[in-house]
């Protein structure tokens, strides 16, 4: 026998009568541009879900609600044959979708089916689980809850079976986020950005410490999520060029999230003459005025993504000791070289 894990049994409690309450809907910051698409699925190209990062086949994992940009959300509905169904039985046909206007979802679906009576201990039993997209079921008359989750959108509902086929359609509240950056109008490469998804503003006290919903998130993938409020950690280069908003993700569509950056790439470069040829086998700090470490590494010219302001490179090179202030403007690439004199 199987029994409902403990993170299932609040959309069981919800059919006792408990209603669980949206998140404060906040503005985007200004860090960030964002653009809601009419329609998350009018703008999905076609094909079939892949395995991307964080994912197991096509089950979406909790830490990592990802699919590849060159995925669909949406398919149309599966065509799953109808099974006999032998006598004292009834069939169970299931399907998902991200609104009503919305086609079936294909892939990333997980079904779960408990008997709608607690045993004597309280507990739900599982009956069945099923990942096919548009699954039909046969079991026998009675009362079910039906549970169906999309990555981190889930619905619930009571269903029961009486002698006929029954199919069941369920909305889920989810929406999806794709997220690049750009420094100016300079749009920043995929390489070099990557984001982090958290549920909630970043302005709630409450919760303490969080963890991120969705982790190193590339340009072009997306996340999907239930609807709601979510900040946004964009991580430029490996540095100190970070920047964090909040945005608003709304049911059944595709919000597009460009985070703005003021930061540079910088070059070091340990020279005996200006202009000359970089030495090797230098260690490298950049610090702040305040002596903060910034970053450090060993190289001849290593590159360095800084937000702007103002920094001190020190370079250390066979037992001496080297430095130069330089200032970071906001899209202004170059080299900075410090004299080995």
């Amino acid at each position: 026998m199987h029994c409902v894990p403990a993170h299932y049994r609040p959309f069981l409690a919800l059919f006792a009568g408990l209603v669980m309450a949206l998140a404060a809907l906040l503005a985007p910051s200004a860090h960030a541009q964002t653009a809601q698409k009419d329609s998350l699925f009018s703008t999905a190209p076609s094909g079939d879900f892949a395995p991307g990062p964080g994912l197991r086949g096509n089950v979406f994992s909790p830490g990592s609600v990802l699919a590849p940009l060159q995925t669909p959300l949406t398919m149309p509905p599966g065509s799953e044959a109808m099974p006999m169904v032998p006598a004292g039985k009834v069939a169970l046909s299931l399907s998902a979708r991200f609104g009503k206007q919305a086609p079936a979802i294909k892939g990333g679906l997980v079904c779960r089916i408990f008997d709608a009576k607690p045993d004597a201990d309280g507990k739900f039993h599982l009956v069945r689980e099923d990942k096919a997209s548009s699954p039909v079921l046969v079991l026998p008359p009675g009362a079910y809850i039906v549970h169906v989750d999309f990555g981190l959108a889930t619905a619930v509902k009571p269903v029961t079976l009486r002698s006929r086929t029954v199919h069941e359609v369920f909305d889920l509240p989810a929406g999806a986020l794709r997220m690049q950056g750009q420094v100016g109008d300079v749009k920043i490469p995929a390489s070099q950005i990557s984001f982090d998804v958290f549920q909630g503003s970043q302005f709630e006290t409450r919760g303490g410490n969080k963890r991120p919903i969705a982790q190193h998130v590339l340009t072009g993938q997306l996340v999907v999520v239930p609807q709601g409020v979510y900040h946004i950690v964009s991580h430029y280069g490996d540095a100190n060029a970070v920047v964090r908003s909040d945005i608003r993700v709304q049911a059944g569509k595709l919000t597009d999230i460009t985070i703005n950056h003021r930061a540079a790439a910088i070059t070091l470069k340990l020279v005996t003459q200006k202009g000359g040829e970089a030495l090797a086998n230098t260690a490298w700090s950049v610090l702040t005025p305040g002596g903060d470490v910034i970053k450090e590494s060993i190289g001849a010219f290593p590159r360095v993504i800084l937000a702007t302001g103002e920094y001190r490179a020190i370079a250390r090179n066979e037992g001496k000791i080297y430095q130069r202030d330089f200032k970071v403007a906001a899209g202004v690439d170059g080299d900075v070289e410090v004299l080995a004199k």
